[in-house]
């Protein structure tokens, strides 16, 4: 009797126990959901290594398309920056369809309209949202790796058999029945038999343990996928359809997976660890996953699709949440494909979505701009700014801006270069081979091309500079270019004043201090303040005096005499 009631005492405290960890991991997924429900709209805080940077760029890396954006133009607009201002999925189909979109602007008006109709959705109907939301966090993610790195090295698993781990089974069961005859040699036999089970386990789950987090990651894909089928969504109707036909398929795939997902999660739960060791002792796990492997084999472009269709909903939320951390102060831009031989790009209020307390420009463009002003008056920021809005017009059909309207544009920069070391290539080389790239894109069919050049031709000497940069841009205006471009050369402004339109950045200097009003003026710059810093810093008025000489000079004679 006294045994008896020991042993109901032990079942009852694993019974307590397991309740205590279930309602306290129910109550911790509930508390993080209702804080990301309540943060949809706020900036968000996460932060990322370069590992994971390289593994959210899987999906894009493997869906190539034409005219996606280049490494030059992603790193000289610092769109790692952009990409994660705008993150907030929760899951890493998301993460990684989020980061194509913004390096693979839409083929048409159409495609835009679709992901603009299913941002709308997410922004209006809060339930759907949060439901969305829930699904793609107990989604998540998948650790180092994406899971394209996964699903690309099943193959060198090749074909695998579980005829052996069937034998060893059927020993432990040989054994066992050997007990009833022999009690003494049945145990020998089934110890034997288990420990090399137990290390032959270890020596297998090695080989397999990389694919376990692909598996696991597809089975609650398309368990999530499973809970968002299960109703009809107005505008989200066409992928719910798609999922449920995806989800039929791999049912199979689903039954073999379960305890592979199962496996190595260590919650320290008693029963689980009892089970962790019959998994173990009977390959249970293993012959399971080389039954779902021969599954998940069949249908791996499905498994594609499924993570393709889930980052598109998870990228509208995304989108959604971006534009209510804006404010009012963003738009839906009007794109139109190109109408005759016109270039043009029309905007009001646009700034720098990275900037907390940006300075809005309007700006009507009908060719090539060329911005000249002083050093920090804000040259490169403006351009920087119209060409993350032309890319974010493009892709996730949001501008941070009261209004914006131009064609579609294949975009390329060619901004913040450095030398290359390791090529052995000096600054001037490494920039004109940047250049010659956009020229030769102007020269290729397709879309016009929206390019942006700060300070051309950097690299080299004045004369050299002054002559050849005038010919690239007029090249480049005789092409189907529209050419942003900034420049400290105010030869150019007159060089180029038939191609292009001059604008400017001035600087106010007052009571010895600089102020910068970030505004964008007609015409070329007037002002200098190179000298005006040097004295502000209070350098030897011997320098600064005759300096200033020597500049009014060369501007009224036009030598260095």
């Amino acid at each position: 009797m006294e045994a008896l009631i020991f042993i109901c005492l032990i079942l009852l405290a694993i019974v307590l126990i397991m309740w205590r960890e279930y309602v306290g991991n129910r109550q911790f997924i509930q508390n993080t959901l209702a804080q990301i429900y309540a943060g949809y709209g706020t900036p968000p805080e996460r932060t990322y290594g370069a590992e994971e940077l390289t593994r959210i760029s899987m999906y894009y890396q493997k869906h190539p398309t034409d005219d996606q954006i280049d490494d030059i133009t992603w790193n000289d607009l610092n769109l790692d920056a952009v990409y994660q201002r705008l993150n907030t999925c929760l899951s890493a189909a998301g993460d990684e369809y989020l980061y194509y979109r913004l390096r693979t602007p839409a083929k048409d008006e159409d495609e835009l309209w679709h992901l603009e109709t299913r941002i709308r959705f997410f922004m209006e109907r809060e339930e759907e949202r949060h439901r969305l939301q829930k699904i793609c966090f107990q989604l998540g993610r998948t650790g180092k790796h994406s899971i394209y790195e996964y699903l690309d090295h099943l193959d060198l698993l090749g074909e695998r058999s579980s005829g052996k781990y069937f034998f060893w089974d059927f020993l432990v069961l040989l054994s066992i029945g050997a007990m009833f005859i022999s009690l003494p040699v049945g145990l020998v036999c089934l110890f034997g038999v288990l420990f090399h089970n137990l290390i032959g386990y270890f020596k297998e789950f090695r080989q397999v343990e990389p694919y376990i987090t692909s598996f696991a990651y597809v089975r609650r894909l398309l368990l999530g996928t499973r809970e968002l089928g299960r109703e009809d969504s107005g505008e989200i109707a066409e992928e719910i359809a798609e999922v449920r036909e995806i989800y039929q398929k791999l049912r199979g795939f689903i039954k073999s997976s379960y305890l592979i997902a199962a496996a190595g999660q260590g919650s320290g739960n008693p029963l689980e660890v009892l089970f962790d060791y019959l998994r173990m002792m009977f390959y249970l796990d293993l012959i399971r996953f080389n039954k779902a492997l021969r599954d998940l084999r069949k249908y791996m472009g499905e498994v594609d699709r499924l993570i393709t269709v889930v980052g598109q909903l998870e990228c509208a939320v995304a989108v959604g949440a971006f534009r209510k951390s804006l404010g009012e102060d963003w738009c839906v831009p009007k794109l139109c494909e190109e109408a005759g031989s016109d270039l043009f790009l029309r905007t009001k209020g646009l700034y720098h979505p990275l900037l907390q307390e940006a300075v809005a420009n309007d700006l009507d463009a009908e060719k090539g701009v060329l911005l000249t002003g002083s050093n920090a008056s804000g040259k490169s920021t403006f351009l920087r700014a119209v060409a993350v809005n032309a890319l974010l017009s493009q892709t996730v059909h949001t501008c941070a801006a009261a209004s914006y309207e131009a064609p579609f544009f294949r975009i390329y920069s060619s901004m913040s270069l450095r030398d290359d070391l390791a090529g052995g290539d000096s600054y001037y080389m490494v920039e004109i081979k940047s250049i010659k790239r956009i020229i030769d894109r102007v020269s290729q069919k397709g879309r016009p091309v929206l390019c942006f050049v700060d300070e051309v031709l950097r690299g080299t000497n004045t004369v050299e500079r002054i002559a050849a940069s005038t010919q690239i841009m007029k090249k480049l205006a005789a092409g189907h270019a529209l050419c942003f471009a900034a420049t400290h050369d105010i030869e150019l402004t007159k060089l180029l004043q038939r191609e292009y339109d001059n604008y400017h950045f001035e600087e106010r200097i007052e009571e010895d201090d600089i102020f910068f009003p970030y505004q964008l003026m007609e015409g070329p710059a007037s002002t200098r303040n190179a000298i005006a810093l040097l004295k502000m810093l209070q350098y030897d008025e011997d320098i600064t005096a005759e300096a200033e000489a020597m500049a009014e000079r060369f501007l009224r004679e036009g030598n260095w005499s």
